[in-house]
């Protein structure tokens, strides 16, 4: 098969124009709010003083929804094999971070509206109070088919250009600095997974007043109790690559490569986010759910750099 063939078969172009698609509602909100719009925001919201800070936010937040739809040409074009793979790397990396959480905390938030069960302080509730109600789904349901969508392109697009990094088996166990740093992303993940399953669960110890209302939520329990779920992933893919054996290797390669990027990439926004003014007018967030942002960088940090002294020496002559 030709790479002309492989890069412009029906489920090839299919997924690409969904996935382009799935990029159109965010983009257009937040190029109409740079440019003054009010559209999605209603009077008395926060968001129509905007300052300096949301301004970047904005400007940010479009720049990264504009490379979206520059990762699915390179995926999905010829082209695409010869661009440089660091260049490549870093944004398939955050893609899968930021938008693997969403895959799964925000449909199951859609199940538990449908049964009744959300309560009244959810996840996206705050949202709702400076955004219109459906801002707020039109822009996660667009996330949700990006990232599907950009599976579909990117697990091929992988397979057919580092195929050879994570084929076989593991083999023998990383050197033991490796080993070290794949334990510590190991016992970050199991802390910082139970303090976010405590809070799933409705334990309230760290939080804020308002924050301490909203994890009595269902629909906010489940977004931690996705988070635990990531940063546990991280952990136990730095600590079977650190390990080696005679598994199939690219299982823990892709159960690492998402639970890093999750980690890490969720922990960094989050954490920025909280030094920055609330947008929804909310209290600040306090030094422990810092702390726990922080916890899940470094987890991230570390079994990101397991993974890539796993991949490196495997690379292709």
């Amino acid at each position: 098969m030709t790479a002309q063939a492989v890069h412009t078969g029906a489920g090839p172009k299919a997924l690409r124009a969904v996935a382009l698609a799935a990029t159109v509602p965010y983009f257009v909100l937040k190029s109409a709010w740079l440019s003054g719009s009010r559209v999605g925001i209603p009077d008395g919201s926060p968001l129509l003083e905007q300052g300096t800070f949301l301004a970047v936010a904005n400007a940010v937040t479009l720049a990264m929804d504009a490379s979206v739809i520059v990762l699915v040409l390179v995926l999905t074009r010829p082209w695409g094999m010869r661009v440089p793979s660091w260049l490549l790397t870093l944004p398939a990396f955050v893609a899968t971070g930021l938008l693997t959480p969403i895959l799964f905390a925000f449909p199951a938030q859609l199940l538990i509206r449908a049964a009744g069960q959300g309560g009244q302080a959810a996840a996206g509730e705050a949202a709702r109070s400076f955004l219109d109600p459906w801002v707020f789904t039109v822009v996660y349901t667009g996330f949700s088919v990006q990232g599907l969508a950009l599976a579909g392109l990117f697990v091929p697009y992988a397979r057919r250009r580092w195929g050879r990094r994570w084929q076989g088996v593991p083999g023998r166990g990383l050197p033991s600095p490796t080993g070290v740093v794949a334990g510590a992303a190991a016992l970050g993940g199991l802390v910082i997974a139970a303090v976010h399953l405590y809070w799933a669960f409705g334990g309230t110890a760290g939080l804020g007043e308002e924050r301490a209302a909203a994890a009595r939520s269902a629909l906010t329990g489940v977004v931690s109790g996705v988070h635990a779920m990531c940063v546990l992933a991280a952990g136990a893919g730095a600590v079977l690559l650190a390990r080696g054996g005679s598994r199939a290797a690219w299982w823990p390669s892709a159960l690492t490569w998402t639970g890093s990027a999750a980690a890490l990439c969720w922990g960094l926004w989050q954490w920025i986010a909280s030094l920055g003014p609330q947008l929804d007018g909310g209290e600040p967030a306090s030094a422990a759910v810092r702390a726990i942002y922080a916890g899940q960088m470094i987890t991230g940090i570390c079994a990101a750099a397991v993974l890539t002294r796993f991949l490196v020496p495997r690379r292709e002559g």
